[in-house]
């Protein structure tokens, strides 16, 4: 099964360089043991354009959006056997952030990816 896990923050909670190296050193343990497929940080919302569909009609809007009380912050796309360990995945990801950020506050939502379009046309499906 996949997750694709999405961390939430405020916009001014930048990381550490502790926590992005302690980050770097999780994510090289999950690339080696076959779990992690893929990850990303994001960058800052004020460089981000959002593409709306609003009574029939397209609206751009430019970064930085001053409603935003949160943005996602990264990625990382896991095949797991099952929920509880992508939930077990997720809790030493924000451990990490426990000791090495204390102050950080945010969530980690984790999604079972439902299935990929890309994968059934590369198959030939």
């Amino acid at each position: 099964m996949r997750f694709m896990f999405l961390i939430h923050a405020s916009p001014e909670s930048a990381p550490t360089p502790e926590l992005m190296a302690a980050m770097h050193a999780l994510a090289a343990q999950e690339v080696t043991a076959g779990r992690m497929i893929y990850d990303g940080g994001l960058a800052p919302a004020a460089s981000a354009k959002q593409l709306r569909l609003k009574s029939g009609k397209f609206v751009t809007l430019d970064g930085p959006f001053a409603e935003t009380k949160e943005v996602i912050g990264g990625f990382a796309i896991f095949e797991l056997p099952d929920m509880a360990a992508a939930e077990e995945s997720a809790r030493r990801f924000l451990e990490l952030h426990r000791q090495h950020a204390p102050a950080w506050e945010g969530v980690c939502e984790i999604r079972q990816v439902a299935g990929s379009q890309v994968e059934l046309i590369r198959s030939g499906g």
